[in-house]
């Protein structure tokens, strides 16, 4: 495995004309969760012939966060993270400083935000310009590593809608391909802040995954939406939302297909988490 740090020295590893890899943009503070994105992308590199095989950045991106305090204290682990890569089989880890990705001599566009972006007032209301810094560094990042392929989790599903429609918007062409949630034992959707959580909390955030599981019983989405926030409350979760929505517009819809979708907090610690819904 080749540890890069300049996008420069990425550019002269790879092979000649680029989009000859499968990509999985990070921020570190690696889990197992990653390292599954990691597992699928090395077996898309391996299925296509794809000469440079997995790259994997790790870079904590400054311009998504609108709480600076969450940007101060995000984890950050890059020997473990490092350690995880390679035993996942990645090819490439690039992982620049911020003066790589945003030269203080090259202005860095933010591409025009697709309606998944703005209009469902999920991330993107609780968030503000959340969406507008994970575009801007995605792009970026797809701008330098220049992938066949990117692979992204299904636990940030705004996330993924929203990379899906910018990437069909700018007309890349890039196959993003989705990755399932890996879960810890309980049901709890493995994630960085998940660090945060005393065992106490811990086991209150297991009422996150049970609440999706709840609203699989409903037979409507008002339902589903009463039956996941009864969940929530119960065990003192402070609830953002708990919505079933168009899977792909993220909009309220009557007909499907349908996503279940859950933003919470305890204390600081903000989870979030989702499941396919259909009535039952």
């Amino acid at each position: 495995m080749i540890l890069c740090t300049r996008h420069k020295d990425l550019a002269r590893i790879m092979a000649p004309g680029g989009r000859r890899c499968a990509f999985v943009p990070t921020m570190g503070a690696l889990h197992e969760g990653h390292a599954s994105l990691i597992r699928k992308a090395v077996a898309v590199a391996r299925d296509r012939n794809l000469d440079d095989g997995c790259v994997v950045s790790i870079f904590v991106n400054p311009t998504q966060f609108n709480e600076q305090a969450d940007f101060t204290r995000y984890p950050k682990t890059i020997e473990a993270d490092l350690s995880l890569c390679e035993a996942a089989g990645a090819s490439v880890v690039y992982a620049p400083g911020v003066e790589d990705v945003y030269p203080t001599d090259e202005g860095v566009e933010v591409p025009p935000l697709p309606a998944v972006a703005t209009r469902p007032s999920l991330e993107d209301a609780l968030r503000p310009g959340h969406f507008a810094g994970v575009c801007q560094v995605v792009k970026r990042l797809f701008d330098l590593v220049r992938p066949l392929a990117a692979v992204f989790g299904e636990k940030d599903w705004q996330q993924l809608q929203v990379i899906r429609a910018m990437t069909r918007d700018l007309r890349y062409p890039i196959d993003i391909i989705a990755g399932e949630t890996i879960r810890e034992q309980g049901g709890l959707a493995m994630s960085s802040r998940n660090v945060f959580l005393s065992p106490e909390d811990r086991q209150r955030a297991l009422a996150i995954s049970q609440a999706l599981c709840e609203s699989w019983s409903a037979k409507t989405p008002a339902d589903a939406e009463r039956l996941m926030r009864s969940e929530l409350e119960k065990r003192d979760l402070a609830v953002e939302y708990a919505v079933v929505r168009h899977a792909e517009s993220l909009e309220p819809a009557a007909s499907g297909p349908h996503r279940a979708l859950i933003a919470a907090r305890m204390g600081s610690v903000r989870l979030i988490d989702n499941s396919e819904w259909r009535p039952a």
